[in-house]
């Protein structure tokens, strides 16, 4: 059991010193996490990867509803924090944008979310979206390697599965995502 699953029984079990201990190791553990990718990101970078992890922590740790039962059950809340905050951004960045053409979005290319455009993140999100709905297990693969940047070591060890299973799972989710962000930019046409 790791730290992070042991320090989470102790905050459910109700004992008060366990949640300052808690937010330095989790907090650090998503900074390296995103600091290692984002680093070889340009400075001038519109969101560096302590923003976003930062934003990321208010949104989980403003959160008093939620508990997390495991360090698998934080990462997804954490994927899904930092997916939500990358697109509420590429929305209000298409905003200031009139008159958006058409473009191609290559999966292959857009290896963590936050150096996606805009309209790469919107169309990915409605997809994800969609794909929740028919395979949640995939979407959570998903959330977890394209938005929180996980690898697919990382990405089994917080699902707990094996990398084959998730190496597996991705090319069936990303395929899954091509044919619908295909369809919905034919739809927009």
């Amino acid at each position: 059991m790791s730290d992070v699953t042991q320090i989470l029984k102790r905050v459910e079990s109700g004992e008060t010193t366990a949640a300052s201990e808690l937010l330095p190791l989790v907090y650090e553990e998503l900074r390296k996490l995103a600091a290692a990718r984002m680093a070889q990101q340009p400075a001038d970078h519109t969101l560096q990867a302590t923003a976003l992890v930062h934003e990321a922590w208010l949104k989980l740790a403003g959160n008093r509803d939620s508990s997390w039962n495991n360090r698998q059950h934080f990462f997804r809340a954490a994927a899904e924090a930092m997916r939500q905050i990358l697109i509420d951004r590429a929305r209000a960045r298409q905003r200031l944008k009139r008159d958006a053409g058409q473009f191609r979005v290559n999966l292959e290319d857009v290896d963590l979310a936050a150096d996606a455009e805009p309209e790469t993140l919107l169309l990915v999100d409605d997809a994800l979206q969609n794909l929740a709905r028919e395979h949640p297990d995939k979407a959570d693969l998903v959330r977890l390697r394209f938005y929180a940047g996980l690898n697919v070591v990382e990405t089994a060890s917080a699902l707990g599965v094996s990398e084959k299973t998730i190496k597996r799972q991705w090319i069936h989710a990303r395929a899954w995502l091509f044919r619908e962000i295909n369809r919905l930019l034919k739809g927009s046409a």
